[in-house]
């Protein structure tokens, strides 16, 4: 039954996770807020959402090992598992990308985050600042996106399709439904999946924090795969990589710390030696791609899952 729960709370969870972001986007797009911001924003927290509400679920159920591994192994995972495997499929044209100053605040909340955690256990207090850097970042953005539009850069159609799930069609009671039904469909999941994966933990004598850095992390790193795959295809290489540098700044700043906000998150020490260091490494593996330009070819992708494969074989020996 505990995997019945998990795989159900999954289930649930990336459908939730779904149609809450495309019923808050078009909500949002009806009452005439820029869809670049829109993107900057709410399909951001949308699509973190299933983290965001596991986390919670775990600091409250008093299983924060949970919380910890499935932020820094969904940050791993969208690296090398979600980059990789549309880059063996396609390649990644990420030549074409401007991404370099989403990059570094990436890479900066990435340091902040290990070095609180350094500095653990992580509190209230930590919550408070993880969130005053993402407001200040998304304010940097938001602002820069207006400046865009105001200096004649406005393409509404084109902003529209590089928006998910936005739909100029989509009718007033539609749009309530999938709020309606992300708001009820993202606890439910949250509460089965949390639940069947601390049971696993305990009946296999395995520690939350390996339950959360593999199969939670890769569960809810689900979506972002889905989005980046149809990216790579339509040979939208910006839109899979803006995907994964900002899921990854929102898991480390937003669901951390708002789940801090809740309760105290202990750091594993088994984060301290290998998971973080990982987490950071695999970050910085995208320098190259990020600021010379270079393509992410097959040959990288197979590269980016093997190294995958091989962390996750470490953590479970």
């Amino acid at each position: 039954m505990d995997w019945i729960y998990v795989g159900l709370g999954l289930i649930i969870l990336l459908l939730g996770g779904d149609v809450l972001v495309k019923g808050a986007v078009n909500l949002s797009l009806r009452l005439g807020i820029p869809a670049l911001i829109v993107s900057l924003t709410i399909v951001a927290f949308g699509t973190s959402a299933p983290e965001l509400l596991i986390a919670v679920q775990a600091v409250t159920e008093g299983a924060p090992g949970i919380a910890m591994g499935n932020v820094v192994g969904s940050n791993t995972a969208n690296i090398l598992l979600v980059l990789g495997v549309p880059a063996i499929m396609t390649g990644l044209h990420s030549s074409e990308c401007n991404t370099r100053k989403t990059y570094l605040y990436m890479i900066l909340a990435s340091l902040i985050f290990v070095g609180a955690c350094f500095a653990g256990p992580l509190t209230w207090m930590h919550g408070i600042g993880f969130l005053l850097v993402l407001g200040f970042i998304l304010f940097d953005q938001a602002r820069e996106a207006n400046a865009y539009r105001k200096a004649g850069a406005n393409c509404a159609p084109c902003d529209l399709e590089e928006v998910e799930g936005a739909d100029d069609n989509m009718p007033g009671w539609q749009i309530g439904l999938f709020l309606v039904l992300g708001l009820i469909g993202l606890p439910l999941g949250a509460e089965l999946l949390v639940e069947g994966a601390v049971d696993i933990a305990r009946d296999f004598g395995i520690s939350e924090t390996v339950i959360g850095l593999t199969l939670v992390a890769v569960g809810t790193s689900l979506p972002e795969l889905a989005t980046v795959v149809m990216a790579a295809l339509r040979r939208q290489a910006d839109v899979a990589l803006g995907n994964v540098i900002g899921s990854n700044m929102f898991n480390l700043l937003a669901i951390i710390g708002i789940a801090a906000l809740i309760g105290d998150i202990p750091v594993d020490q088994q984060f301290l030696r290998l998971d973080l260091w990982v987490m950071l490494g695999a970050s910085l593996l995208l320098a190259p791609f990020v600021f010379l330009r270079w393509n992410i070819t097959r040959v990288w992708g197979v590269l980016f899952c093997a190294l995958y494969i091989g962390y996750i074989c470490a953590i479970l020996s």
